[in-house]
């Protein structure tokens, strides 16, 4: 990572994403492997979040998107669940005067019947703060996952059907799309995922449809600025396609 060149630098010919997704794996080995607690290990979480939005400016990310909690989360044990949750809570409170400070917006996507009341209405304060900053958005995706998305979508379009605002030819991809999560942001061009694992873990499903996929050993506490320019720069360097090619191109992936 130390011969990475400087940003003005590469800038020159390569571009960077506008919206990265991170799938934020690790904590609780990164725990394990320093002998402290699973909480530990999350909180230590928290403060590579907090250090990752510090420099998300400097290299003029729109959207950042930052798995938090997935749907299949709630079967870890009730300690680590109520840790998570503990630690959301806390991170609300404590965070969204910077994000505020710094004309950061803050969108929270996901189901939120299973949150204690607190925490949801924690979420809300902290949405309806933030809700006209303009500097760029930060995602936080809780208790969420991509088949949950498309089915709240499909939900949304079947309710339409059936009280006569819409008829079979309307639906459409496009129209899914609008139901979608996030279908007011650009789709993101990058997904981060830490750890080494090398999957999605049902995230973002249907927006990942053309998203470029980066993974790393490293865990989610040891993922710091460095590594971040790394993934960033390395997507810069790849030729993104969409299923079309060059006519002169004898390549036939995508």
């Amino acid at each position: 990572m130390n011969s990475l060149p400087s940003l003005a630098e590469f800038k020159k010919n390569h571009a960077l994403p506008r919206h990265v997704a991170i799938v934020m794996d690790g904590n609780s080995r990164w725990a394990t492997a320093h002998g402290k607690s699973v909480r530990a290990g999350h909180r230590a979480g928290v403060d590579a979040v907090r250090n990752l939005i510090e420099v998300c400016p400097d290299y003029e990310v729109e959207v950042l998107t930052l798995f938090a909690f997935s749907t299949e989360n709630w079967q870890r044990p009730a300690y680590e669940v109520k840790t998570l949750l503990a630690l959301l809570s806390w991170t609300l409170r404590t965070e969204t005067a910077r994000l505020h400070k710094n004309n950061v917006r803050l969108k929270v996507i996901g189901c939120r019947d299973k949150f204690p009341a607190r925490v949801v209405s924690r979420i809300e304060d902290a949405e309806r703060l933030t809700a006209n900053n303009t500097a760029w958005t930060l995602v936080i995706a809780v208790d969420y996952g991509g088949r949950w998305d498309i089915a709240e979508a499909t939900k949304q379009i079947a309710k339409d059907l059936a009280d006569n605002k819409i008829t079979e030819q309307h639906i459409t991809p496009e129209l899914l799309d609008q139901h979608i999560c996030l279908s007011d942001m650009p789709a993101p061009d990058l997904c981060i995922r830490t750890a080494g694992d090398h999957r999605i873990s049902n995230f973002m499903l249907w927006q990942f449809a053309y998203t470029e996929l980066y993974f790393t050993e490293l865990f989610w506490p040891d993922f710091d600025e460095q590594a971040f320019k790394a993934a960033l720069f390395d997507f810069g360097k790849r030729q993104r396609r969409f299923g079309k090619r060059d006519a002169e191109s004898s390549e036939l992936d995508e």
